[in-house]
């Protein structure tokens, strides 16, 4: 089986306080540190022992991951067994990356988001510049605020030509077409994140070769839709794969619509759908 699993533990802490962040932040107290370690532990182990699957794996943490031991052993991990065919997580990129040399660079990527306000600019381009030298695979990213724009124009014209630079809307804005144009400069492929998309009774990959697992390993189609499949930890989830719909009448995140069969966005991204690396260059 070819399986993508999109996994979020209990982790909430952030060492960034974005105003615009849309997940709920707390400050994680030792016990539910602990707890955590332990669900990613348990995770990690179940993946190891999946030999006859093709796995993908996503960490796309409430909080940030990668100042966390345990997430970053994880990755260098599941980088270096044989089934694991991609291993991402998304990141702030705060944290330090000499880790990385001794990861599988062929299996792991970085899905990085830089955050004006929260960390000065030399020092996000000093570590994007390290992640080009380690030859890692990773696309940095920016929310499409106005005060934005003239950050990510310098990140655009000081990455790598190579490394993608993508755009997210921000959260109930509506774009005119000239803002919009300004951010398609950049990233071509913004009119994607530009609008939600309607997905009521669509095809998608969740729920069938997609998967969201939380902590308890409980299984559910993605992370926007409530309703549980099964247990990752049981095997119960396997009986209830299958070709589905999504019931929601919009998607307007990424990790979500990346999926909708309605989209080309498969042949977009190939071979890098979770590290939301496209094929080709942008725009090329």
């Amino acid at each position: 089986m070819d399986l993508t699993l999109l996994y979020r533990g209990p982790l909430a802490s952030c060492d960034y306080d974005c105003p615009y962040c849309p997940f709920a932040k707390r400050r994680d107290s030792t016990e539910q540190l602990r707890d955590d370690r332990a669900a990613l532990e348990r995770f990690a182990g179940w993946v190891s022992e999946q030999t006859d699957d093709r796995l993908a794996v996503l960490f796309t943490p409430w909080g940030e991951g990668l100042v966390r031991s345990w997430y970053r052993k994880a990755l260098v991990d599941l980088s270096r067994l044989p089934q694991v065919r991609r291993v991402a997580i998304q990141t702030n990129l705060s944290c330090r990356t000499d880790w990385l040399a001794d990861a599988d660079p062929d299996t792991l990527a970085l899905w990085c988001t830089y955050h004006p306000g929260q960390t000065p600019y030399d020092r996000f381009r000093g570590k994007c510049r390290d992640l080009a030298a380690r030859e890692v695979r990773f696309s940095v990213g920016i929310v499409g605020f106005p005060e934005h724009l003239e950050h990510a124009r310098r990140l655009r014209a000081e990455l790598p030509a190579h490394v993608y630079l993508w755009v997210n809307a921000a959260e109930g804005r509506i774009y005119t077409h000239a803002e919009a144009a300004e951010w398609s400069e950049l990233d071509p492929l913004f009119a994607y994140s530009r609008h939600p998309h309607r997905s009521a009774g669509l095809p998608c990959r969740t729920g069938e070769s997609v998967v969201s697992v939380d902590g308890d390993g409980t299984v559910r189609r993605c992370h926007f839709v409530p309703d549980e499949l099964g247990n990752l930890y049981d095997g119960t989830y396997r009986q209830a794969l299958r070709p589905r719909a999504c019931p929601l009448a919009v998607c307007d995140c990424h990790i979500g619509y990346v999926h909708l069969e309605s989209l080309p966005l498969y042949d977009v991204f190939a071979g890098g759908v979770l590290e939301r690396i496209p094929a080709r260059p942008a725009g090329r």
